[in-house]
């Protein structure tokens, strides 16, 4: 176990990490990608068998390599992780996998990365681990039954998992959804959880063949920080979730989807009760309630009272050199999908690089100085 000097460290080897990377090679910068996990792409192959992006391929690239595969089609999760994969590859972005990051704290103008194997003292963090971090369960969880079979989403691969008997899926945003449409060929389904809206048009109808041009400019160019909808919308969306976009809500009841749109917020006789008093006898429950963010091992004074780093755009303008990529609606509702990772990605990297140019002229002054002025 060693201590390196590299100039920026990017926590994170997923799309936004990836986008970053790309960024900034071609800004000429020295930097590198410490991933926890085995490989470019391991965090998508870690999710449910059928979940698919929620824009087609058309638009999903990243920079400078095009998605593979049928123009309208919604990629899959495997077909995600190994385009990451081919991206790394393609731009010989530096990354180091299997690295867990334990701690990131000051040092004088710079930062020190410690890991599980090394330690990195850089000018430079940029935090590409996305918004989701702790999987979250409510403290009823610990209450019910335990012959029922619970799962969170982050566990949940496929039915096959669940025993037989009526299934209850809390959470009704996109990916309870997709478990709730998934599970109800097979199970009684009820599904939990408020109504945050949906899109008027299937992601895989004709619509969207003519449309994904200028809904890729929408989710990019209008509905960011920069607007007023914008603005609004992202409050909307960190609160509460954003709404639904490839399922809807006559989907699902076309599958037998029982959509109570009630919280669960107890359990009575070891079973789930909603908010309106109702009992619910089932046999399984897959908790679609989100994460919580885990970025307690950045020993820096970086959090918001609302939960959220403090952050503008991905700059902690609070912590000169630490960034940001990857939160949930960061600049705009894109920055949510693969397609907005390479906008986010271009405005960090640019940050940085002139960061480090506005640095090396400070150097230069005072070497011309003789050194008796100290910065």
């Amino acid at each position: 176990m060693g201590t390196q000097h590299i100039e920026t460290i990017v926590i994170g080897g997923g799309q936004s990490g990836l986008a970053t990377g790309y960024h900034l090679k071609k800004l000429g910068r020295k930097f590198l990608i410490l991933d926890a996990l085995g490989r470019p792409g391991d965090n998508w192959r870690r999710h449910y068998d059928s979940l698919k992006l929620y824009s087609p391929a058309r638009i999903d690239g990243l920079p400078d390599l095009p998605f593979p595969g049928p123009a309208m089609a919604l990629p899959g999760k495997d077909e995600v992780a190994d385009y990451l994969e081919a991206y790394a590859a393609h731009h010989e972005l530096p990354v180091r996998s299997g690295t867990h990051v334990t701690r990131v704290a000051r040092d004088g103008d710079g930062f020190v990365v410690e890991t599980t194997s090394d330690t990195f003292v850089t000018s430079n963090v940029v935090v590409a681990t996305g918004t989701y971090g702790k999987p979250w369960t409510p403290p009823i969880a610990d209450q019910l039954d335990a012959s029922i079979v619970q799962l969170h989403s982050s566990d949940y691969k496929n039915p096959s998992q669940l025993q037989p008997g009526p299934v209850l899926v809390v959470g009704a945003a996109h990916s309870g959804a997709d478990v709730a449409l998934e599970v109800a060929a097979t199970h009684v389904t009820y599904l939990s959880g408020r109504n945050t809206g949906e899109m008027p048009f299937t992601l895989e109808g004709p619509v969207v063949r003519f449309l994904s041009p200028v809904l890729r400019f929408a989710t990019r160019k209008v509905v960011n920080l920069s607007t007023p909808i914008g603005r609004r919308a992202q409050s909307e969306i960190r609160a509460h979730g954003g709404p639904l976009l490839r399922v809807r809500e006559k989907d699902l009841t076309g599958a037998g989807v029982r959509w109570l749109q009630e919280r669960t917020e107890a359990v009575v006789g070891g079973l789930p009760q909603l908010a309106g008093g109702r009992v619910l006898d089932v046999r399984n429950v897959v908790w679609c309630t989100g994460f919580r963010h885990d970025f307690g091992w950045i020993d820096l004074p970086i959090m918001g009272d609302d939960g959220w780093p403090l952050e503008r755009r991905g700059v902690v303008e609070s912590q000169p050199g630490l960034y940001f990529m990857g939160l949930a609606f960061q600049y705009a509702f894109a920055s949510m999908l693969i397609l907005g990772a390479g906008q986010d990605a271009q405005y960090v990297a640019r940050h940085l690089d002139a960061r480090m140019h506005s640095l090396a002229a400070s150097a230069v002054t005072v070497e011309q100085l003789g050194g008796h002025v100290r910065l």
